[in-house]
């Protein structure tokens, strides 16, 4: 679980303004520290279905928001995947 202090954080590094907490970069890069905790998690509960399922939802919902990024603005899209470290 994502600890108060840490999503500040996430939010605080990818947002466009002041006041963004819901751009879709704020909202890839808390997704992206929530799957990488729970691929943690599930490295050593290898039977815990319930939070495979959470994973997989968690990781369509952010190709979701990628592929939207994608669409709008192709550079944002860019600094997103470079920023959280990701590959298409």
């Amino acid at each position: 679980m994502m600890q108060k202090e840490a999503k500040t954080q996430v939010i605080e590094s990818h947002r466009l303004h002041e006041t963004d907490t819901g751009s879709p970069e704020v909202q890839i890069a808390i997704l992206t520290v929530r799957i990488n905790e729970l691929n943690e998690h599930l490295k050593l509960h290898k039977n815990d279905k319930h939070s495979q399922r959470g994973l997989l939802k968690m990781v369509g919902k952010r190709r979701r928001l990628l592929d939207y990024l994608q669409k709008i603005d192709i550079e944002r899209y860019r600094a997103a995947v470079a920023a959280n470290n990701l590959r298409k």
